[in-house]
């Protein structure tokens, strides 16, 4: 047998046991009129289960619109994704809403946590949604926000925490459905250094415990310098990692 082709084989087998596997990932905008536009030139990407990798771009660069198409928040216009070993592109509105929500847990730079809402309230609720029942719900949310050190704020609203507060429930409740992936949009782009220092800890903490799969979005070379790979993007595509 030729020797390359027992090599193409061997490749294809170790990408598709990826965790993510992009290939070819391609986003335009406004697609047939006269102002489409390009975002995305043709991603290709794995991260294997376990990695905590880092995603390094300035403003412009397509790091948000790649972390859409990871997240599975939005669509990309040519190319493939598989999330272990799933065939995303394939699926429908709502089971890529069931992938969000048991597969994904999202932490974001501006918390997105619900007002007027208790803190172990948030954190139980993509459990809410997965239509667990509520002793185990909050079983699960009172031991993540002990974890994360928040156990003695469970019961006060977002408007009551301070940035660093409230990222932790965030991350809490990232937790909570025990997802394949954390991901981590600026998780400490609102935060002073000491709490982000704080809020970085708690990744770490994760993924050298937990062994969770952490993709970190950042425009800092500093914070991504942290994880075991840092992967850049400029002007749609992937230069180095």
């Amino acid at each position: 047998m030729d020797g390359s082709t027992t090599e193409g084989k061997i490749e294809n087998k170790i990408n598709n046991c990826s965790l993510i596997r992009m290939r070819h990932i391609v986003k335009r905008y406004y697609i047939g009129q006269p102002n489409e536009l390009e975002i995305l030139h043709g991603i290709d990407l794995d991260v294997e289960d376990g990695e905590f990798v880092s995603i390094v771009g300035e403003s412009g660069s397509g790091k948000s619109t790649l972390m859409n198409m990871i997240g599975a928040l939005d669509r990309p216009t040519e190319g493939e994704y598989f999330l272990e070993g799933e065939d995303v592109g394939s699926l429908s509105d709502e089971e890529l809403s069931e992938i969000r929500n048991r597969k994904i847990g999202f932490v974001f730079q501006n918390f997105c946590l619900i007002s007027r809402t208790s803190a172990i309230e948030n954190v139980e609720l993509p459990m809410l949604y997965a239509g667990i029942g509520k002793r185990e719900r909050r079983r699960r949310a009172t031991e993540l926000l002990e974890m994360v050190g928040m156990g003695e704020r469970a019961d006060h609203n977002p408007n009551e925490l301070s940035g660093g507060q409230k990222q932790r429930v965030a991350i809490a409740r990232a937790m909570i459905n025990d997802p394949a992936i954390i991901l981590a949009d600026e998780p400490t782009g609102a935060l002073d250094s000491k709490t982000g220092r704080m809020v970085m800890d708690i990744f770490h903490e994760l993924h050298d415990k937990q062994k969770k799969t952490i993709v970190l979005i950042t425009h800092s070379r500093e914070l991504a310098r942290e994880t075991e790979r840092m992967i850049t993007i400029a002007d749609g595509e992937i230069v180095d990692g």
